[in-house]
């Protein structure tokens, strides 16, 4: 119910851009179903973590069709195989025609939500395995326009969103330091611009980088691109001299290899894995025949 609550004020106006897109003229095929009220079974066909209902339901109230979900957001569905009948999952109710405007696009929300917090809880699930007790988190590598979609599900697998867009946090990038000049004069003119109230992230290659970022003043620091053991050595520096900093570590991590990353020094592992190329969960909407 929280995650629902953070989810759906801002979603009216995104809602109808959707819509706008599938339908920017003539829908003749709902002409053909017209008005009529229906009873529509959404079904889950493929094992994974519900996610993105919140968003499914904005669709179908927009169109003035009522929804009601059987299970909870976040729940593990796991369909029955065939020739048993799958998982009947929500169950929407409205005029024919608006069933199916909103079928196709709720549907989609749906599977990529349920896909993204799916292999966020797989991460999750390995973190706990571990016994690590750092944060799992996405990036900023998302869809244009889906990010809220995006970021959601992770928080609904249980993964760290990280931020959520460029006024969350400073992060100071490879290009931002090439173009100002050094570490320690983007952190310094950071912090003058962005003030107490904002954290200041800065990437680092190496334990000299990201010692330069914590002298300058960064909160955080971003190793980035390392092998497990050398990254694991240096977030153990970098906790000794600087117990205060939060250490992050990043690029090409995976369920194959983040276990190996995780250590008493590493506050966040950060990884696009759990919301770029993801599988989709497979859903479907059938309008109830005799």
């Amino acid at each position: 119910a929280t995650l629902a609550a953070l989810a759906l004020p801002p979603l009216g106006e995104t809602v109808r851009a959707w819509l706008r897109e599938d339908v920017p003229s003539f829908d003749i095929g709902g002409a053909v179903v017209g008005e009529k009220i229906e009873v529509a079974k959404l079904y889950c066909k493929a094992p994974g973590i519900l996610a993105g209902s919140p968003f499914f339901e904005a669709v179908f109230a927009e169109l003035g069709c009522t929804v009601e979900f059987h299970f909870a957001e976040g729940t593990a569905l796991t369909p029955t195989k065939k020739p048993a009948p799958p998982l009947h999952v929500a169950t929407v109710r409205g005029k024919a025609r608006h069933l199916l405007i909103g079928e196709r696009t709720a549907l989609n929300i749906l599977a990529r939500a349920s896909g993204i917090a799916t292999r966020s809880h797989a991460l999750v699930e390995i973190k706990e395995a571990s016994k690590w007790a750092g944060a799992v988190a996405g990036t900023r590598k998302t869809t244009p326009g889906f990010r809220l979609v995006e970021k959601y599900a992770m928080m609904v697998g249980g993964a760290d969103t990280h931020r959520h867009d460029l006024s969350s946090m400073v992060m100071l990038k490879d290009n931002h330091v090439w173009s100002r000049g050094s570490i320690t004069d983007a952190v310094a003119e950071a912090r003058r611009l962005c003030g107490f109230s904002m954290k200041i992230e800065v990437e680092a290659r190496n334990f000299a980088e990201a010692e330069e970022a914590v002298k300058a003043g960064a909160d955080i620091v971003m190793l980035d691109n390392q092998e497990p053991a050398q990254f694991k050595a240096d977030a153990a520096r970098l906790k000794a001299a600087f117990p205060h900093v939060l250490v992050e570590g990043s690029g090409g991590l995976d369920n194959e290899n983040i276990a190996s990353y995780m250590s008493p020094d590493v506050d966040v592992l950060s990884t696009s894995w759990i919301h770029q190329g993801v599988p989709h969960i497979d859903f479907s909407l059938k309008v109830s025949h005799s």
